[in-house]
């Protein structure tokens, strides 16, 4: 009988690497936290040449070092680790890993990696060790390659800490990358708290200087409101807001914030639940030291929730693209006094000892078992709750001002009469001037009813508008996602069943199913850059900047449908000050118009053309098609909200022209039939310059 054991291959090593972590700076960041775990208090990350495959990266510390046993039995065990989330550091600090595994796809990066590192017990010491990969990638087994730990004494050593070189990257850092890492680097650091006795990473990139001085500028005294609440072990909540001054606005005891979901209590981790939310326009910041664009850009690549457990920030929550609270949506739905990622700040902090949350093995985040959501709930529910509050506080304050106004405009009605009753003005004089203000205010009476009718239309219009959005948020994600993979699968697998006759049977239903995907893409897409608040900003608006953007958008959904473009823009850019969504809406429903003429009437071989012209300080836009033109309905209908001759129509899109149009001072002309025999809307706005 002879005696075997398990022998891993080299391959395992290899592959383990990579597929931990494949990207660069989640490698970086692995070592980061190792230095969080030895109670660092500075941890240095150092690229060099690293642009480019072949650098280096280096990763200092200043926390407790390791041991020689430390090394041998921990530090080069891969998938145990000796670090407990029951067992905290010196320093009260709850260790970030418990795999053991991290370590191994950060030092893959390169070819070669040196540890040098001086215990904090062990004075004048430091160990070091050098992993050549090269040696275990021409091996058959891990066993085969020998790895030596050297020991060095000498007087006068540097204090503790830990040094990882790792040499001859295999592939290199672009400018995206280390951008990620300069991000994930300050919030690991915590930007919330100014502990002098905190984790302090920092980046030393000559490459990428702008990125290396990334700023840590904290911008909180500017928010206009905090949210702080807290989750006890017991599972009961509470919450509080207040105003700028940190002046207390509203209270919610548990039962107030748990009230939507009828729970009693959640059955999570005890955490706790900050949120700073910006006001950005500049009447709030008229009072502020800072400006709105400073706040803007900031929260542009720090706003959103971020989620800490144990002490140290967990990826990617809260990170660009990761809404993971959903707060977005909830704004979208419902955008009254809600905050978004890119107008509110927050962290969870989440203290687990007893394990109810399990970290992902490659550590890209948690298992979402019941009570990681239990914990997202109850922060969903503590800004529901701040939302209703801000909600009801505006609606008392709208309805006051309504009751106000009407008393307002009578007394100053009053005080007018008594004004011109009193005036040293002859009987005939005064009776004129008391027919013209009675003429007056029957005016002003039909204009408050044309004004309630557009109220009523584009509060419509606004419904219509949220629906349209709430499904571009719902169907850009997993649905699209669901449809598009499927739709490859069914075609990667009838290739193999089918051979050459998928190509007749199958291929054209796919190729149909694949254009819808990506029109829908488009839509959902475009839908959302229309919603987009930065563009309801009055600014400088180029022109000709505006029409490329929205035919790029809608690109792939004009090429969709087999319509050419033809687009002949004069010279220069020309500009106005206005809204970049106006002048927006316009482009977009002239397009909008001209496709869905195209489908009514069955065109075939579809030709759009745009063309602009800048005469006497204008700027012409034009718009035509080869569709049917307008007919069925006189041309000064067409304006009019409600006027179609679609089946399905809204009739609302040109009105939106019309009104767009009026209110950037331009006028707006349609011709039944030119030059390519569809119509031709001709848009005229003035412009500042070219």
């Amino acid at each position: 009988m002879k005696k075997a054991r398990l022998r891993f291959s080299t391959e395992i090593v290899r592959r383990l690497g990579e597929e931990l972590n494949p990207s660069l700076d989640k490698g970086v960041i692995e070592l980061v936290k190792n230095a969080y775990d030895a109670d660092a208090n500075e941890c240095r990350v150092e690229l060099k040449n690293a642009e480019s495959p072949g650098g280096s990266v280096v990763v200092t510390d200043d926390g407790n070092g390791m041991t020689l046993d430390e090394i041998e039995n921990g530090w080069l065990v891969l998938g145990k680790s000796t670090k407990s989330a029951k067992v905290k550091t010196i320093k009260g600090r709850i260790p970030a890993g418990s795999k053991g595994l991290g370590r191994l796809a950060a030092l893959r990066m390169g070819k070669r990696a040196f540890l040098n590192t001086r215990p904090i017990n062990e004075s004048n010491t430091e160990h070091n060790l050098l992993i050549d990969w090269d040696e275990f990638d021409s091996s058959r087994i891990v066993d085969e390659v020998q790895l030596t730990v050297e020991t060095a004494s000498k007087e006068y050593m540097s204090e503790s800490g830990t040094e990882i070189t790792i040499e001859e990257l295999r592939t290199g850092f672009n400018r995206n990358s280390v951008k990620r890492l300069a991000r994930e680097l300050i919030l690991l650091a915590d930007p919330f708290d100014d502990d002098p006795h905190g984790f302090r990473p920092e980046l030393l990139a000559p490459e990428f200087r702008d990125l290396e001085v990334l700023v840590r500028r904290r911008y909180f005294q500017d928010a206009e409101y905090h949210l702080r609440a807290e989750v006890g072990a017991d599972g009961y909540a509470s919450a509080r807001l207040e105003d700028w001054k940190g002046e207390e606005l509203f209270v919610a005891p548990h039962d107030d914030i748990a009230v939507r979901r009828n729970k009693k209590k959640y059955s999570s981790p005890s955490a706790s639940f900050n949120l700073w939310v910006f006001i950005l326009n500049n009447e709030t910041f008229s009072t502020r030291k800072s400006t709105v664009n400073e706040v803007r850009n900031w929260l542009g690549e720090f706003g959103g929730v971020h989620l800490y457990y144990n002490g140290l920030r967990v990826s990617s929550y809260g990170g660009i693209d990761d809404d993971w609270l959903g707060m977005n949506l909830s704004r979208v739905r419902s955008p009254e006094e809600r905050p978004s990622t890119n107008t509110s700040i927050g962290r969870v902090d989440l203290a687990d000892t007893n394990g109810q949350i399990i970290e992902k093995t490659d550590r890209s985040g948690f298992i979402e078992n019941e009570s990681f959501n239990e914990l997202r709930w109850f922060a969903k529910d503590v800004m529901e709750w701040m939302a209703d509050q801000r909600l009801k506080a505006a609606e008392k304050r709208r309805l006051a001002d309504r009751e106000l106004a009407p008393k307002k405009s009578t007394e100053a009605k009053r005080y007018l009469k008594e004004a011109i009753t009193s005036a040293p003005v002859p009987v005939v004089a005064r009776k004129k001037i008391e027919k013209a203000l009675d003429s007056y205010e029957r005016q002003h009476d039909r204009e408050r009813d044309i004004l309630q009718k557009e109220i009523q239309l584009y509060r419509t219009l606004s419904t219509a508008g949220i629906t349209a959005v709430t499904f571009a948020h719902e169907s850009s994600g997993n649905p699209i996602k669901v449809i598009a993979q499927s739709i490859d699968a069914i075609a990667r697998r009838s290739k193999k069943l089918l051979g050459d006759t998928y190509h007749k049977l199958l291929s054209p239903p796919v190729v149909s199913i694949r254009k819808a995907v990506s029109s829908l893409s488009v839509l959902g897409m475009a839908t959302l850059k229309l919603v987009n608040h930065e563009k309801r900003r009055i600014s400088r608006v180029n022109l000709h900047d505006v029409v490329r953007n929205v035919l790029d958008t809608y690109g792939p959904f004009i090429s969709g449908r087999e319509v050419r473009v033809l687009l002949d823009l004069t010279e220069g850019n020309p500009y106005l000050r206005g809204s970049e969504a106006a002048v927006e809406s316009i482009v977009t429903n002239l397009l909008n118009n001209s496709l869905a003429a195209f489908e009514d009437a069955g065109t075939q071989e579809r030709t759009i053309r745009l063309s602009t012209i800048t005469t006497n300080g204008s700027w012409q836009l034009s718009i035509e098609d080869n569709g049917p033109g307008i007919k069925g309905i006189r041309k000064a209908e067409i304006w009019l909200p409600g006027r179609t001759t679609r089946k399905n129509g809204t009739g609302l899109g040109l009105t939106i022209v019309r009104d767009a149009v009026n209110d950037l001072g331009g006028s707006v002309d349609a011709k039944e039939h030119a030059e390519l025999g569809g119509a031709k809307i001709t848009v005229e706005l003035p412009i500042l310059g070219e």
